[in-house]
């Protein structure tokens, strides 16, 4: 199969789809890989590396999604390249179809077949090519947080940590799946005092259990978030419904109850956003202070570290690719059940459910 790495064109998404050490698997099983010139680049990969691991480079992104059969990518296709996406074409990334009906409709007009990332679910629920970007992307929440609660960024110029005889800052995580117990433990592991919620008491028990010390949990409500409010320092929003748009567990209304230069990251914001006030933000211009909050909602997180990011991506994507490559989308996928969760769009036809029903669409099942 001819498999094409295209440069990420996303505002400051410096990732990219694949590794070197991803191509050299690919040419091994004798797939023809084509990478676009400097995809690599902005994750210290060189096209030297890539001609070395037995890719072709081509000189600009319309001639690899023209020449290759599958396109591995990192983020969702943006409007400069929907044209560029061809009937029966593969497609393997993230979508998020759910916070973008504009990229479902170009994607269902395209008659490509969408595979995304965020969707593939193992048996136990466990969503392993999103993983590795929610560790990532609660670690590094948890260090813009603390980054914009100083006064110079807009915050209440606090320190995470605090000091010997000064109380640290109080971090409220939403949410204690991939991303909220990364962002909890790296809160804690600054010295902040944390809060973790969540509406499974099953998964309050493990983490009450497996989190530091400092890291104390409690169980989502409303009327919960709403006590704590006054006292947080920092709210990191990290709620997933896979594939789903997030429900708003903070209200406008509820801005009101927090002390001006409290910090919202909106991990959750690829997928609608955890916070009413919420929208997309990008790493040149990553927040803006709405009823005096702080929000910093960029959709790209890991972004902002994409040497680790992209390493961590292959490393979850590759054997899927492997297998998608070497028997074609539809034995895959008729092979690997969590594979083919995540068909989000097969040839103009929505079939994800979830994406369907949000958008008043037809459904086809796989």
């Amino acid at each position: 199969m001819k498999v094409g790495i295209p440069k990420e064109i996303k505002n400051n998404e410096n990732r990219v789809g694949m590794t070197p050490a991803g191509v050299a698997e690919l040419v091994r099983h004798g797939h023809e890989v084509s990478v676009q010139h400097t995809a690599g680049e902005g994750s210290g990969f060189s096209d030297d590396e890539y001609v070395k691991a037995g890719a072709r480079i081509l000189p600009t992104i319309e001639a690899v999604y023209g020449e290759c059969d599958m396109i591995v990518k990192v983020k969702e296709p943006i409007e400069q390249e929907y044209g560029l996406v061809r009937k029966g074409q593969l497609l393997f990334t993230y979508f998020h179809f759910a916070s973008e009906k504009e990229l479902t409709d170009a994607m269902l007009k395209s008659g490509a077949v969408c595979l995304a990332y965020e969707t593939v679910q193992l048996p136990n629920g466990s969503l392993p090519l999103l993983q590795p970007m929610s560790e990532v992307a609660g670690r590094m929440a948890t260090l813009n947080g603390a980054y914009y609660l100083q006064k110079t960024q807009g915050g209440k110029g606090k320190l995470i940590s605090g000091v010997p005889g000064v109380s640290p800052a109080k971090v409220l995580v939403l949410g204690g799946g991939v991303v909220g117990e990364a962002a909890a433990r790296m809160a804690a592991g600054l010295g902040a005092d944390v809060t973790i919620s969540d509406i499974s008491l099953p998964r309050l028990r493990q983490l009450d259990i497996e989190t530091p010390a400092n890291v104390h949990t409690l169980y989502s409500s409303e009327h919960n978030i709403r006590q704590l409010l006054p006292t947080v320092d920092i709210v990191i929003g990290s709620v997933l419904v896979p594939g789903d748009k997030t429900p708003h567990l903070i209200t406008r209304e509820m801005l009101k109850l927090m002390e001006p230069g409290t910090v919202l990251v909106d991990v959750a914001i690829d997928q609608g956003g955890c916070f009413e006030t919420s929208r997309p933000t990008t790493h040149s211009e990553p927040v803006y202070i709405e009823e005096g909050i702080v929000h910093y909602c960029v959709a790209n997180i890991p972004g902002a570290v994409p040497n680790t990011s992209t390493l961590a991506l292959t490393n979850a994507t590759l054997k899927y690719a492997v297998a998608l490559a070497d028997k074609g989308w539809q034995q895959a996928c008729k092979d690997d059940a969590a594979l083919a969760k995540g068909l989000n769009i097969v040839e103009g036809k929505v079939t994800f459910k979830p994406v369907a029903d949000l958008y008043g669409l037809p459904y086809e099942g796989k």
